[in-house]
């Protein structure tokens, strides 16, 4: 009765491990579709300083990162009148005093709002584009409110056909890397995530999949872009180790922090400092 018990054990636990690593797996992909992004550190939401007049994802942030020979990462919402604009928040609470949707709003209306009370606006995502030029690579992330990826997917590719500059998305939304996957597979793209449980650890099995990277298998992403804190989950070492996936961590929060990641990781985004 127990050797029966064990071998049925084993069995169950044989399938489990092999739906998580062929769920996580991200698939073959070749070095040369990434590595042109690879030798820069990027700026997390420009080089900001909130507490000194250049707020974060604002054009004096990524003028800054760029006047400094810094790749930028930023963020990309929809707007009610499906307007894209650089703003990392689902709410413009903390950046700007009120306490409703970035997506709630038409950006006639947002254009009237000004980041932590200095002369800075709300960006469309065609002008940074045209400010950043191809100076410098951009990661740029997709924020999907509700189910909007399968509009703002396709409105930010019409922006970045014509873009000459180098460039990845990322998103937490593997329905994001998906609709990339479909439509435009030549677009480097990345699975963001960290492991949610660590901050709030409860039974979900959603964030037990993103935490895990258990959508890799339809997403196939090039890359994968983790919270410098969580590189010991066994997902990301799986991906990293035998799949040599492009590896970006976030958001390194100090020069010892860096020296320690500089030679162990692909690219870092940074905050708070200067590398």
């Amino acid at each position: 009765m127990l050797k029966k018990f064990v071998r049925t054990m084993a069995y169950i636990g044989g399938i489990v491990t092999g739906f998580y690593l062929f769920a996580s797996a991200p698939g073959i992909h070749k070095k040369k579709k990434w590595q042109h992004l690879t030798g820069w550190d990027y700026a997390h939401r420009g080089l900001y300083d909130n507490e000194h007049g250049i707020p974060e994802n604002s054009m004096a942030a990524f003028r800054r990162a760029v006047d400094k020979g810094y790749g930028i990462e930023l963020d990309v919402h929809l707007t009610a009148d499906n307007q894209l604009v650089v703003f990392h928040d689902d709410t413009l609470t903390r950046m700007c005093g009120m306490n409703k949707k970035i997506s709630s709003f038409l950006y006639s209306d947002l254009m009237q709002l000004r980041l932590l009370g200095t002369e800075e606006g709300i960006p469309l995502f065609k002008d940074v584009l045209e400010l950043i030029d191809g100076k410098v690579p951009l990661i740029i992330e997709l924020k999907v409110d509700g189910s909007n990826q399968n509009l703002l997917c396709p409105l930010v590719w019409q922006l970045l056909s014509r873009y000459k500059g180098d460039y990845c998305i990322e998103s937490f939304h593997p329905f994001v890397l998906q609709w990339f996957k479909r439509h435009e597979p030549q677009v480097v793209r990345g699975q963001l995530s960290c492991n949610f449980f660590k901050e709030n650890p409860h039974c979900d099995i959603v964030l037990f999949l993103m935490s895990n990277l258990m959508t890799n298998f339809f997403t196939h992403p090039d890359f994968i872009a983790y919270k410098y804190l969580d590189l010991d989950n066994p997902a990301v070492i799986y991906n990293r180790k035998l799949f040599h996936i492009m590896t970006v961590v976030w958001t390194i929060p100090g020069k010892p922090t860096y020296d320690r990641f500089k030679n162990k990781v692909d690219v870092m985004i940074f905050e708070g400092f200067e590398p």
